[in-house]
């Protein structure tokens, strides 16, 4: 077993990690969302009632943080695709530098978007 330290300060390592929980905190939403969505066939009055919570300052948080996360995921799981099936492989950091700048750009106009 190789217990070489090193490699876990490498940003390539940190994107990993990124794009592996991001996926895993994007799929523990999706109950919730589903579950939100079946509020709308329930009645529009228990629909309402979510909607007016949903109008709460920490549930505004939690959307921006679930778009960083889908921007995240997403951005990495492109990354991903390119170190894949292109040549360019030379560019490894400025992939990471690209995702991440994309990811946070996409967060903050949503959060811009909300006021």
């Amino acid at each position: 077993m190789n217990n070489d330290w090193r490699a876990r300060n490498h940003p390539a390592y940190w994107a990993f990690v990124v794009h592996r929980a991001s996926g895993v905190l994007l799929t523990l939403f999706l109950p919730l969302h589903f579950w939100a969505l079946g509020q709308a066939l329930t009645g529009e009055e228990k629909l309402e009632s979510f909607l007016r919570w949903s109008d709460q300052p920490l549930v505004k948080i939690a959307e921006v943080a679930l778009v960083l996360l889908l921007a995240a995921h997403m951005t990495g799981g492109l990354r991903l695709l390119a170190l894949e099936f292109l040549a360019w492989r030379d560019w490894h950091k400025s992939l990471l530098s690209v995702a991440a700048g994309i990811a946070l750009a996409a967060g903050l106009l949503f959060l811009l978007n909300l006021y």
